[in-house]
């Protein structure tokens, strides 16, 4: 619980798109987010919004001749088990969509069926390398990956139990040169 603001959510993320018209085709058609707001923007350019659930948009801005995307720099370069994660600092490393567990692998098929290449099923535990072999009782969220029409890295994500124990938090923070801190 915040006790210093209300935050009630995310009310928008805003993202850059190359295409809006493609980036509505995606979101819109194949994803089943609602278009909920359309801006041009004075000057040229395009501001929209999509529904993501509980009152949270995703929005979009489309620049003309905005920079080429640099996968690996702004973004991550790849799915994992498919290339590096790693982004640079103040980047967007991805975007996950909570999705309802009982659905969950039926929504991975859906986007594959759709066409859209999906990464495999990572079940995320407390083991050594956070990923385990197979779905057990300690799994703590199930996710799956992939990218959108621009090469933003999307997650649909499904927890599997209540967070915040004090085995959750468990962990120090890390300074920039590697030294932990109790906090």
């Amino acid at each position: 619980m915040n006790e210093k603001f209300e935050i009630r959510g995310v009310n928008h993320i805003a993202m850059v798109c190359a295409d809006m018209a493609r980036t509505v085709r995606f979101y819109r058609d194949v994803l089943g987010m609602q278009l909920v707001k359309t801006l041009d923007i004075p000057g040229g350019g395009q501001h929209f919004f999509f529904d993501i659930g509980n009152n949270d948009c995703l929005a979009f801005f489309w620049f003309p001749g905005a920079p080429e995307p640099q996968p690996g720099v702004a973004s991550a370069g790849g799915m994992p088990g498919r290339g590096s994660l790693a982004s640079a600092h103040g980047s967007m490393n991805h975007l996950a969509f909570d999705v309802p567990l009982e659905k969950f692998e039926e929504y991975r098929q859906r986007l594959i069926d759709e066409g859209v290449d999906v990464s495999m099923i990572l079940d995320h535990d407390d083991s050594e390398l956070t990923v385990a072999q197979s779905f057990h009782p300690g799994v703590f969220v199930r996710s799956f990956y992939f990218f959108d029409p621009d090469g933003i890295l999307l997650e649909f994500a499904s927890w599997t139990r209540e967070m915040g124990t004090e085995s959750d938090v468990a962990i120090d923070p890390v300074t920039a040169d590697g030294t932990k801190i109790s906090v």
